[in-house]
């Protein structure tokens, strides 16, 4: 169990076991009014969608996941099951996971993914497979590579956040945003927030994907993840203050630093894809990701099982900004 300790009017947390999960890459953590912590992430055959519960966060790292939703024999949703995220909204369960038809490149050497809606409406996301349904493509209006799909409420709106591939501009793929209509149909037009323009985004692929959205002091937060899944990999954000329109791009600063990356003292390569949950204690923020602790990969990094999951508290700058630190050190021996 965590234990908080006070420090001149701030608490701080002792350090969670890390890694907390092994072998989950695009950790996805949400902490539910039933005090359960709720958990989900990619698997190494990338071939089901599955979820665990605990109601500590490091009671995680014991809990018997459960398989709900295992990929088709054929059609869209038959190969490389990517990212997926549980969300609660308006009483009901939804998981947003990408799928292809086929694990080949394709003319331009890019996957094939879409991006893809579940819906559990009962209490218990977890009792069965039978409980899930499928709403098929979230479409977005351009038929393209899309992937990671978040999405977060502002102002009575509910808004999509996702990664996806304009033909029209190098890299594989930018981060884009929209207004739904409800969990699984866009009400509006997407809207391009960040594409790979710094020397930091752009090593070994150009690449803005695995956004998350954290609301606090007056602004949202969104980070994002760049360039290979390698040692390179590391997390960017923008933000944008809470009362402006969301979906004018122009409202939204871009950091031109990353602000979480690898920490090659301690052998912590490449964090990123990450989420946002809270402590125990309700009030502590938790950045959630993955990350390697060595650099030797054999082959595609993507087919490379040992991105694990780590979770660690962090802090908030005097003008309002989160403050990540560095990746913790494996701290599990």
């Amino acid at each position: 169990m965590t234990k908080l300790r006070s420090r001149k009017g701030a608490f701080t947390l002792t350090e969670y076991i890390n890694p907390l999960i092994v072998q989950r890459a695009d950790p996805f953590i949400y902490k539910h009014t039933d005090g359960y912590y709720y958990f989900t992430a990619s698997v190494p055959a990338y071939n089901l969608i599955e979820i665990r519960r605990a109601k500590t966060l490091a009671g995680l790292a014991h809990a018997a996941p459960r398989t709900i939703w295992r990929k088709h024999e054929s059609g869209p949703m038959s190969q490389l099951i990517w990212a997926p995220e549980i969300h609660y909204i308006d009483g009901k369960w939804f998981i947003y996971f990408a799928a292809s038809e086929t694990t080949a490149l394709d003319q331009n050497g890019m996957f094939q993914h879409r991006m893809f809606c579940i819906e559990c409406d009962n209490a218990d996301p977890m009792r069965s497979e039978d409980d899930w349904v499928e709403h098929g493509q979230v479409e977005t209006g351009m038929d393209s590579f899309s992937l990671d799909a978040t999405c977060f409420e502002a102002n009575d709106k509910l808004y999509y956040v996702w990664a996806q591939k304009d033909p029209a501009i190098r890299g594989n793929s930018n981060i884009y945003i929209a207004e739904m209509e409800n969990p699984w149909t866009l009400k509006t037009k997407p809207v391009m927030l960040t594409k790979p323009e710094f020397d930091w985004e752009t090593i070994g692929f150009w690449v803005n994907e695995g956004p998350a959205v954290i609301h606090r002091n007056g602004r949202y937060f969104l980070t994002y993840s760049a360039s290979a899944t390698d040692e390179h990999y590391a997390m960017g954000m923008l933000s944008v203050p809470d009362d402006a329109d969301l979906l004018d791009a122009s409202n939204w600063t871009k950091s031109k630093d990353p602000v979480f990356q690898s920490d090659m003292a301690t052998h912590q390569y490449g964090p990123g894809h990450n989420s946002f949950t809270v402590a125990e204690d309700g009030k502590t923020d938790i950045l959630v990701y993955h990350c390697r602790d060595y650099t030797e990969i054999k082959g595609d990094p993507l087919y490379d099982p040992n991105r694990h999951t780590k979770v660690q508290a962090f802090t908030w700058n005097d003008d309002g900004t989160p403050n990540f630190g560095k990746p913790v050190p494996y701290n599990y021996d």
